[in-house]
């Protein structure tokens, strides 16, 4: 969820129609294939079998008093074969609820039905509501904590809102228990990856069977026994006002804790170039950014206690840099090395930095941290 803003996640507990709405989300339910509406509040039986629902009762057909194979009987005693037994009239299917915002950046809500009226939060690309009322080509929804209006051409429903909910939803199981072990295999014989507590929530990868479902673990495909877990569709909601004054001030907060200057430390020439030949080795296609960042950890460690205390000794350390192991870093100090690797060089030893007091970097996608350009940074 990562798009310059962080999304407040919501539970669209999707039963279209059905008005069940609360806090956490959107209670609602859709025929056809089965896809994310079938999972909606009602646990892992109906994700398995979709006849099984807790929203209204299915009609089964009965005899008569005293029906038979050829016929029923009526209260008279009279034999009435050819009086076919009638169904039940069929229900139509209600109107669905469900609304995505169908915009690339952000639309406005509004706290009445018009552009000059009070804005009170803003819906994001994929994130999804519930219909309250519709008039004038508005429509009043709730998203999260927003409930306001928003203009119908900016907004996606019936089967296209459906779509776009099953594309960009996440099936999220909840643990159910004070704590519940993560199967290597669907099998109560195999391995554990470890424990996960109560109330936490993990990524649907797929319904293996009706005892077993595959989740996301640290990056690993894991088991969890669905006998234990709730299981509800995630669909991202909009931030009120508020809530973008709040998150903007986290973020801000957040920046400058990374940027804050870690002191200079003395350095020659010699040590600068050694940086920026490493720099170059490793970051030598990432942006200004990207290279400040890579100097950052190194200096980073040299202020640190549990590292070599200079430039050299903590690029040489034993298996720490493999460019500066497999003798690349020395071929490039020896020849050329850019001017914006020496910057970037020469900044991180003045004690600029961007990611804080991060000590490590690997490829994007290896490990958890803040992301600059191909680098994830912890």
């Amino acid at each position: 969820m990562s798009k310059g803003r962080r999304l407040l996640a919501v539970v669209l507990g999707l039963a279209i129609g059905m008005g069940g709405f609360s806090q956490a989300g959107i209670t609602a339910m859709a025929s056809g294939s089965k896809n994310y509406m079938d999972t909606l509040n009602v646990g892992v039986a109906s994700i398995l079998d979709p006849s099984v629902t807790n929203s209204e009762e299915v009609y089964m057909p009965t005899d008569r008093i005293g029906a038979g194979s050829l016929g029923v009987v009526d209260i008279s005693g009279n034999d009435v074969a050819d009086a076919p037994v009638q169904p039940e009239p069929q229900k139509e299917e209600p109107e669905s609820t469900l609304v995505m915002a169908n915009v690339q950046n952000a639309l406005n809500v509004r706290s009445e039905s018009s552009e000059e009226s009070e804005i009170v939060g803003k819906l994001y690309k994929d994130c999804g509501g519930r219909i309250m009322e519709r008039k004038d080509g508005w429509t009043k929804l709730q998203s999260g904590n927003i409930i306001g209006w928003a203009s119908d051409e900016y907004l996606l429903f019936g089967e296209e809102a459906e779509s776009l909910a099953n594309e960009v939803g996440n099936l999220i199981v909840t643990i159910n228990t004070d704590a519940l072990r993560v199967r290597k295999e669907p099998s109560t014989e195999a391995g554990v990856y470890g424990m996960i507590a109560q109330d936490d929530e993990m990524e649907v990868i797929e319904v293996v069977d009706e005892n077993w479902i595959s989740v996301d673990y640290e990056g690993k495909t894991g088991y969890v026994s669905a006998e234990y877990v709730l299981t509800d569709f995630h669909i991202d909601a909009g931030e009120t006002v508020q809530e973008i004054k709040d998150r903007e001030r986290a973020e801000a907060e957040a920046k400058a804790k990374l940027t804050a200057n870690q002191g200079a430390v003395v350095a020659n020439a010699d040590d600068t170039r050694l940086l920026g030949a490493l720099i170059q080795c490793e970051a030598g296609g990432e942006s200004e950014e990207g290279k400040l960042a890579v100097g950052a950890v190194v200096m980073n460690r040299v202020r640190s206690g549990a590292y070599p205390d200079t430039i050299f000794g903590v690029i040489y350390a034993s298996g720490q840099f493999t460019p500066a192991l497999n003798g690349k870093v020395a071929k490039v100090y020896a020849g050329n090395v850019s001017e914006s690797c020496l910057q970037a060089a020469q900044a991180a030893i003045n004690g600029e930095t961007n990611v804080g007091e991060a000590t490590h970097f690997k490829r994007v996608g290896l490990h958890d941290g803040y992301v600059i350009g191909n680098h994830v940074f912890w």
